[in-house]
């Protein structure tokens, strides 16, 4: 199985403590973030990582790329 870079969103921070402390509730962000992790089935994108030799770093989780591209 490929390792990715970790992405690790609930990661505690020097100020704020948490990154979901940065934004008010309801932002645009935070929905995004839902949709990703509990309304998409990321299994199609996730499938080529499964079989993939391990070369090269660690690449990016698909999770956190999908939303990137979704806020933009």
């Amino acid at each position: 199985m490929k390792t990715f870079k970790p992405y690790t969103p609930e990661q505690l921070l020097l100020l704020p403590p948490a990154l979901q402390e940065w934004l008010p509730k309801g932002h645009l962000v935070l929905f995004i973030g839902d949709v990703v992790d509990h309304g998409l089935d990321l299994t199609p994108i996730l499938a080529p990582y499964e079989t993939a030799e391990g070369r090269g770093q660690p690449p990016y989780h698909p999770a956190l790329l999908v939303k990137l591209l979704l806020y933009a």
